[in-house]
């Protein structure tokens, strides 16, 4: 049964035998001062406590550290062009698991109540190759649900509600993937704009859930009661056996460059916490002004202990962490695959069954590291989203403008059979994270609906966003009335989401896509906070259908473990250790070397036996059809008679029932996939 039995970390507030104790860390301050301020009035001192050095460590105890109390930090220090000390303003603790939001600029700490009921409730525990991750905006999952009272719409509170669960269940993801709740701040640029950082990739304090998301009354009441309906979420997950994992920040915080604000850590360290030169020029490998320097140990030890905090006092399944590669630099500002930070997350027991998920690329040189972290690592697969759109996508285009596809299926095939050139490790395929979209580029239905970027409302004139998009819209940009069109987009939208489901790896899919939600051609709405970005609740007959039929293929995945492998897999026999995998031609023949080389060979057909420790056996045959021209093909010389049990060709996801001998003639319309089970 979860407690809340957080080994409390040796920094911030540490409450025992009714005396509570506060701990900093500072290399290079002269002073620092704990400040209990005026709940009602938090520019009223109540009472300072001065705090006492010893080594790098900064520590006061006093009876007037209590639950309940408003309090900031000051520090004195240096000049000079690596510091940033003021003693005129007041810090956000970076250890606070409770901070009040006073105004734009203006924060301040509480120590809460941490006591929880989790009824009893655990972990679901999903192993990672049974996970389909459901990559969601905190807010925008439910603001446009109009099922919810408005209280509680895009908050905390409505990611439990039940309507939020039983769609989440009835399309088969196993876990939420929440875009970061770590509290963050909006720039000042876009706030002088009128826009917020919607998506939160702007850290300002790694242990405290962004207040914005929590319901009116929660806010009301205080930091405690917001961090209660944050459990309250992740408990009713739980109890449906949907898991909750943390898009996490910690490659840099929202203090920006060197003309930056101070919140917290400038404030109180600014030489030690972020990479600079010795004029004080920041090393900025994130695009964001800063990046917090990982060779020292005190910014890794910060990190774990945020980790730690939010697997046992939040009860968190895992994480994602955003530009990884930052995370694991040297002192020579080098990525390093043996780095403490994660050589700590590998062999750290509270993290022992936790998701481990990297992006594994930052802006800085040598950035791009896809296949370079540690085993323990899932990262996420950029070569894959780029391989499947281009054969979905570009190629198809490529096609009808020059009659050249440019690309046949061996490249699709490596994506389909869990990437090996760049996860070749022990964890086999699951070292993959799958993704055609994701919160960062076109949605699903614009990457099939438009062939550049339109993002003027992002206030940047169109400069922002990747103008490199292996999109195609099909023959007409934006929305539009032509059925053929509409017709060819909504197939390809199938055959995108059926590859991802299909495919050995860990598949992710982004919140809306199942249902054909649009950003109108917008592929970087960062700061869009409105129905552009916000789930659509109020569906169409072919957005109903598009979710049927995700729906239909995460049940096809989850009923057959042969489409969801643990092993790379070989060509002779299955086994409970491997399966067998073989690749067929149209004609029903393996494929040959010419084949696997030849750029119009663009119909593949992958047969796959998986048996399980007890000798069950279960094998399935995915053919994809690459081309605009319909093709009748023939169907492997297999023991066992064949039932087709989806075909992308199909608007809806009736179950098909159709049985086929071995070595029989099937059709496959254009553009368009078909799984066959092997009838036991």
């Amino acid at each position: 049964m979860p407690t809340s039995s957080y080994a409390q970390a040796s920094l911030g507030v540490t409450l025992e035998d009714g005396k509570g104790t506060i701990r900093v860390y500072s290399s290079t301050a002269e002073s620092v001062e704990f400040l209990i301020l005026n709940p009602e009035d938090s520019s009223d001192v109540l009472k300072r406590i001065t705090l006492k050095r010893d080594g790098d460590i900064w520590s006061a105890s006093s009876s007037a550290i209590a639950v309940g109390v408003h309090y900031a930090l000051r520090a004195s220090g240096p000049d000079g062009p690596r510091n940033g000390f003021n003693n005129t303003v007041n810090l956000i603790d970076p250890y606070a698991i409770g901070v009040k939001r006073e105004s734009a600029r203006e924060f301040h700490n509480v120590i809460i109540d941490r006591s929880f009921d989790w009824q009893g409730v655990t972990k679901p525990n999903t192993p990672m190759t049974e996970s389909v991750i459901y990559e969601a905006h905190a807010r925008g999952l439910t603001r446009g649900n109009l099922e919810l009272h408005d209280d509680i719409r895009g908050t905390y509170a409505a990611l439990a509600h039940p309507s939020t669960i039983e769609h989440l269940k009835r399309i088969g993801v196993t876990a939420v993937e929440l875009l970061p709740i770590q509290m963050f701040i909006s720039e000042p640029r876009l706030m002088n704009m009128g826009l917020i950082n919607y998506w939160g990739y702007n850290t300002i304090n790694f242990f405290t859930p962004h207040h914005r998301y929590a319901s009116p009354a929660a806010i009301e009441q205080g930091p405690d009661a917001i961090v209660r309906e944050f459990k309250t979420a992740v408990r009713e997950l739980h109890r449906a056996g949907i898991e909750v994992i943390l898009d996490v920040v910690y490659n840099h915080t929202a203090e920006g460059g060197s003309r930056g604000l101070t919140y917290s850590f400038r404030g109180l360290d600014n030489s030690s916490y972020y990479r600079q030169d010795d004029q004080g020029n920041y090393h900025d490998t994130t695009g964001c002004g800063n990046s917090l320097d990982f060779s020292n140990p005190r910014v890794v030890e910060l990190t774990m202990d945020s980790l730690r905090y939010w697997t046992e006092e939040m009860q968190i399944d895992g994480f994602r962490f955003d530009l990884a590669t930052t995370l694991a630099r040297d002192a020579n500002n080098q990525y390093d695959p043996n780095h403490p930070m994660l050589h700590a997350m590998v062999n750290d027991s509270v993290l022992a069954d936790s998701k481990l998920i990297v992006e594994p690329w930052d802006i800085g040189l040598g950035g791009w590291q896809t296949g370079n972290f540690p085993d323990r690592f899932s990262e996420w697969n950029d070569r894959y989203r780029d391989s499947v759109r281009k054969f979905w996508l570009t190629d198809i285009a490529s096609a009808r403008n020059s009659g050249n596809h440019y690309s046949g299926v061996a490249d699709m095939a490596t994506r389909l059979s869990g990437s090996r050139d760049i996860v070749d490790g022990p964890s086999g395929p699951i070292g993959s994270i799958n993704f055609i979209t994701a919160h960062d580029g076109f949605c699903l239905r614009d990457l099939v609906s438009y062939n550049v970027k339109h993002n003027q409302m992002n206030g940047e004139s169109n400069r922002d966003g990747n103008s490199n998009n292996f999109s195609f819209n099909h023959g007409a940009e934006g929305e539009v009335d032509d059925a053929e069109i509409s017709a060819s987009r909504r197939r390809a939208s199938r055959n995108l989401l059926a590859t991802l489901l299909l495919s050995a790896g860990v598949p992710m899919v982004t919140a809306g896509d199942e249902r054909g939600k649009t950003q109108m051609g917008n592929n970087n709405a960062y700061c869009q906070d409105s129905t552009l970005s916000w789930m659509n609740w109020k569906l169409n007959k072919h957005q109903q259908d598009l979710e049927d039929n995700f729906a239909a293929l995460t049940k096809i995945r989850r009923e057959h473990p042969s489409l969801r492998q643990s092993n790379f897999g070989n060509f002779d026999a299955a086994s409970a250790e491997s399966d067998m995998v073989k690749w067929f031609d149209q004609n029903g023949d393996i494929m040959t070397e010419a084949q696997w080389n030849d750029a119009e060979q663009r119909t593949l057909l992958r047969l796959v036996q998986h048996v399980d420790e007890n000798g069950a056996s279960d094998t399935t045959l995915t053919i994809v059809h690459g081309a605009e021209t319909p093709i009748d093909l023939v169907l492997p010389d297999w023991p066992s008679a064949w039932s087709l049990i989806w075909n992308s060709s199909n608007e809806t996801a009736e179950e098909v029932s159709q049985n086929q001998i071995p070595g029989s003639k099937v059709s496959a319309g254009p553009t368009s996939i078909l799984v066959f089970a092997a009838n036991s």
